[in-house]
């Protein structure tokens, strides 16, 4: 099992979110997070003055899937998120021990 995390730019979690689901993934938890990468922040004019961004709004994407699912999902979240500009986010995937589903007690692929 793993855990596949996504940081995208959040006018693009429902896009993502509608291509997870057609590859059958269903369970996901977003957070709403703020940073940066190689874009470093912008500049903005507010009332006349113009201050410094350092850190952008961005969406985080969790999902645990099975081994078999990984590639799909990468693929999914990848081709959903991208908009070709800089700040599209990263893809991490990290391996999951165990997982449990709290009311049934089904345990690590089950509990997915």
């Amino acid at each position: 099992m793993k855990v596949v995390m996504a940081v995208i730019k959040p006018f693009k979690l429902d896009e993502v979110r509608d291509a997870l689901t057609s590859i059958g993934v269903y369970g996901l938890t977003v957070t709403e997070v703020k940073g940066y990468g190689r874009q470093k922040g912008h500049t903005e004019i507010y009332r006349g003055t113009e201050y410094a961004v350092s850190f952008l709004p961005k969406v985080k994407v969790e999902v645990a899937v099975s081994d078999s699912l990984v590639d799909k999902v990468i693929g999914a979240i990848s081709a959903a998120a991208k908009t070709g500009q800089i700040g599209d986010g990263k893809i991490f995937v990290f391996p999951l021990e165990h997982a449990m589903r709290i009311r049934t007690g089904e345990m690590d692929a089950a509990a997915l």
